[in-house]
């Protein structure tokens, strides 16, 4: 029984073969293409105002040079959402409650970011290891502190947005077990239950969104330390 709840953690194949990159790239096409009529329907119109959303609250903070990333941020941004709701529905599989795939996506962009502070601006970069009128014998160990909270960034990103989902989903099937199982003895009870499972998807449909907000937020505030 208790295997059985993380069953739906586990990758889908089919001969063998993981489905994964299939359900990573099938978001992609549920979004619209974009036509060249001078009038765009609703969904298209829906569509480039959430774009245009997500990209000023991504690109306001950063200065000109931070701009170059818009189109990556704003579509991992995208990515992110599509597939954490896309993972609510039922017999569906979420590619962000694995750990891998988080890492993945955190660890390439975080790394790159730091490696652009490096060599456009060096000494603004390193200046973040040691603040301004520490005392000398407190330098070695703040320099071990700040080195070991950039290079763990990654890692936080990645279990922050694993971590949630998961649980998410984890009381979402435990509510619904739970709910099927009290119908047949106590429908009182159980129309309880059904009640706050279905608060709980509400409230998860929002974490989705909001953990897909934080984990590229996060990342547009790491480049704007090394741009």
């Amino acid at each position: 029984m208790n295997l059985a709840f993380f069953d739906q953690f586990s990758s889908p194949s089919l001969l063998g073969i993981p489905l994964i990159l299939i359900s990573m790239t099938f978001p992609a096409l549920l979004l619209p293409s974009l036509s060249n009529r001078w009038i765009p329907d609703r969904l298209a119109t829906l569509q480039l105002w959430l774009i245009n959303l997500i990209t000023k609250q991504l690109m306001t903070p950063l200065d000109k040079k931070g701009h170059k990333w818009a189109l990556i941020l704003t579509s991992l941004m995208i990515f992110l959402l599509l597939v954490n709701l896309l993972g609510l529905l039922p017999y569906t599989f979420t590619p962000t409650t694995q750990l891998s795939v988080s890492l993945a996506l955190a660890f390439p962009l975080w790394l790159a970011t730091l490696l652009m502070g490096m060599r456009n601006q060096p000494s603004v970069s390193l200046s973040h290891l040691l603040p301004e009128g520490t005392p000398t014998l407190l330098i070695p160990a703040l320099v071990l502190i700040e080195t070991t909270s950039i290079l763990i960034r990654p890692l936080a990103l990645g279990v922050r947005l694993t971590a949630n989902l998961t649980a998410g989903h984890l009381l979402i099937q435990l509510i619904a077990t739970a709910t099927t199982a009290l119908l047949p003895t106590m429908p009182g009870v159980s129309l309880l239950t059904l009640t706050i499972l279905l608060l709980l998807t509400i409230l998860e449909v929002a974490v989705a969104v909001i953990q897909a907000y934080v984990f590229v937020l996060l990342l547009s505030l790491y480049l704007q330390e090394n741009t």
